[in-house]
């Protein structure tokens, strides 16, 4: 591990150079495999969070109470140690700079990871396709990337980004707070005679919650893409 920063009180991006690294897509993971000194060892997947040109590959890992390999990352791992990583893999929840639709990003928490690499993607190709990024988050604190995001928006006019806060707001926010709902991604996102690229990632319950609504309000099946997360075992 090359270096490691924080994002929020539970959440730790790890920055790591990979020897012979064959690049990524924006989208993509990679699985993480600790293995402890008596041979027991153990795998979780994680979203690449870098650019797809990026010379080191970047994970942002969320802590999870009674995980076996997340709390290792967050709390114990230091810059040097090594750890085997299988990947890049993934084909289906992928972006990348050719198309030239507009594209919706919904995050639940941290299912904002792969949707940032996409950001970044975008980014460092100078890609002018427009960006809408709605991203749930239960208070302003549990945010990932708040400070990037907000810089990227400040220079970038392609990009926009709509915060929903499920429980509680900053003290300036003029909006409601509450899951999201049709009318707060209707205002958000884009309309779907746009037949915008739909990326969705966050807990099961959300995605399937955001993916019923963009259907509802019009938006055809097949450009709904989805990623969830959850509890293994």
């Amino acid at each position: 591990m090359a270096a490691v920063r924080a994002e929020n009180a539970t959440v730790h991006t790890l920055v790591l150079d990979v020897p012979d690294w064959p690049g990524h897509v924006a989208g993509q993971h990679v699985d993480v495999r600790l293995t402890a000194e008596d041979g027991y060892s153990t795998q979780r997947s994680y979203s690449i969070a870098s650019a797809a040109d990026s010379s080191t590959v970047e994970l942002t890992v969320q802590s999870v109470v009674d995980g076996e390999v997340s709390p290792y990352l967050v709390e114990v791992a230091e810059v040097g140690d090594q750890f085997e990583l299988r990947g890049p893999v993934g084909g289906y929840f992928v972006w990348t700079p050719g198309p030239v639709e507009p594209v919706l990003l919904v995050a639940g928490g941290s299912g904002i990871v792969p949707l940032m690499a996409m950001i970044r993607t975008r980014a460092e190709a100078g890609s002018r396709v427009p960006f809408r990024l709605v991203y749930s988050v239960r208070d302003p604190e549990s945010a990932i990337y708040a400070a990037e995001l907000a810089g990227r928006v400040r220079d970038d006019r392609g990009l926009d980004v709509d915060y929903v806060y499920t429980r509680s707001a900053p003290p300036q926010w003029s909006g409601r707070t509450g899951r999201i709902d049709g009318a707060r991604l209707g205002a958000a996102g884009w309309p779907a005679e746009l037949t915008p690229a739909c990326f969705v990632c966050g807990p099961t319950g959300f995605v399937e919650t955001v993916a019923d609504l963009l259907v509802a309000a019009g938006h055809p099946p097949d450009r709904i893409r989805t990623e969830r997360f959850g509890p293994t075992g």
